[in-house]
């Protein structure tokens, strides 16, 4: 997402396919693993390195979507259907779909074996397998979704209950919550938030309702700049923000959810909801996480610079998989295949790689139903704005850019590989200006 959008890398449901050509041999030049944002997009820029014939995908899904409008869907501004293409329609032509799951990588022997027993071997692999969403760590999920007044715009499962709750909400507490663990997409969770209270207003119920934001997080955001601004919005709009509390369980049958106290062990305490949105807990690939590939903590071990694996010199990274020391966002996924890109195509000349990833990302701060703040910044948690203005200040004209301008860039822009690099606003920005 160099786009706009904050939402990482294309989730995908999962469909098992059995294959009759479980013993089948399969080689190819350049293996990708996983066929959300980064995947896709890296596939058709191989595809114009090497050729189609030698790049294949590994991808399950019969679904790709475009993830950072979810957060509009959960408030009614858009639908589920616009966030929803086909992977078929998004896999660039003539580039081998291997619709499997990888069940296992072996970077020494140089293959992968898929679910269904195929054994695929590779010149060079790019990992694109994204993150794992944990609902199941919180007692009570997921099986709580199937009772009404909770939702979680993470998942196309659950994303039109958010919007179903908001409507339904008459009276109580309004509670949004960010979990105990690194997530894809760190202002969603509060950007729901913002968006609830709109609707509240708009509707005549917001006199009725306690808005209550309870985040493990020390900080409402983490870069002070913007955080400046969202403190005195929650100041401005009377929202409750909790910090350290972790939602540890959901008792829906009595519409309870149970926080921990992260800086008081042991502690605990109840808060009944009239409506509830879940940001769940979040962790590395299950197939990367313990194999040889991860680091210690389970992602994929990358060079924060090149996005080259730190010890298979013939194995790459790119999105929310990867061990890079920066918010996981779809924007990231745009400036990281563009160096990546670079990288790759130096390595096959024998050259050294010359472009540094400079950690670039981007939230979209969604506060309202036609207001944005835009944060942009790098490894070092500076700004790294795109606009000669103060990007900090809640704008129109950076909501139409997240609505409407990145989901188009994102389908006909980076996922064709023809979008991306460093600060992608900047890109859009000056090619306006011409």
């Amino acid at each position: 997402q160099n786009l706009l959008q904050c939402h990482p890398t294309g989730f995908t449901i999962s469909h098992l396919h059995t294959s009759s050509r479980a013993s089948a041999k399969q080689h190819y030049k350049m293996l990708v693993l996983g066929g959300g944002s980064g995947g896709i997009t890296m596939s058709a820029r191989m595809k114009r390195l090497v050729g189609a014939e030698n790049v294949a995908v590994v991808e399950p899904s019969e679904m790709h979507y475009y993830q950072p409008i979810w957060t509009l869907v959960g408030a009614g501004a858009k639908t589920a259907a616009s966030s929803a293409r086909t992977t078929a329609s998004v896999m660039p032509s003539g580039v081998k779909w291997v619709k499997s799951k990888v069940q296992e990588i072996n970077p020494d022997k140089n293959t992968v074996r898929t679910d269904d027993g195929t054994e695929i071997s590779y010149e060079y692999l790019i990992v694109a397998l994204g993150i794992q969403l944990h609902y199941e760590w919180i007692k009570g999920l997921p099986e709580a979704f199937e009772h009404p007044k909770i939702g979680s715009n993470y998942s196309i499962k659950t994303v039109e209950k958010t919007w179903k709750a908001l409507q339904d909400f008459k009276e109580g507490n309004a509670v949004f919550t960010f979990p105990n663990t690194p997530v894809k997409c760190a202002g969603a969770p509060q950007k729901i938030m913002y968006l609830s209270d709109a609707y509240l207003r708009k509707t005549g119920k917001r006199a009725k309702a306690n808005i209550l934001y309870n985040t493990s997080l020390p900080v409402l955001f983490g870069i002070k700049k913007y955080a400046d601004t969202l403190w005195d919005i929650v100041k401005n709009r009377d929202l409750q923000v909790n910090l350290r509390q972790n939602l540890i369980e959901v008792r829906a049958d009595k519409q309870e959810a149970v926080f921990e106290n992260l800086d008081k062990p042991g502690e605990t305490k109840v808060f009944e909801y009239e409506m509830l949105h879940v940001t769940p807990p979040m962790g590395p690939s299950l197939v990367i996480k313990g194999g040889p590939l991860a680091n210690e903590a389970g992602w994929l071990d990358l060079n924060k610079d090149t996005l080259q694996h730190n010890r298979y010199p013939n194995v790459f990274g790119i999105g929310d998989c990867t061990s890079l020391p920066t918010a996981k966002t779809g924007a990231a996924v745009a400036a990281q295949s563009a160096i990546l890109n670079r990288t790759i195509s130096k390595l096959l000349k024998n050259q050294k790689p010359d472009k540094k990833y400079d950690g670039y990302t981007s939230c979209p701060l969604v506060t309202s139903y036609n207001t944005v703040v835009l944060a942009e910044f790098d490894y070092n948690g500076q700004p790294l704005e795109t606009f000669p203005i103060n990007q900090a200040k809640e704008r129109r004209l950076m909501y139409y850019m997240k609505a409407d301008v990145m989901p188009h860039l994102y389908w006909y822009g980076l996922l064709r590989g023809l979008w991306g690099g460093p600060g992608p606003y900047r890109k859009l920005f000056h090619l306006g200006m011409k």
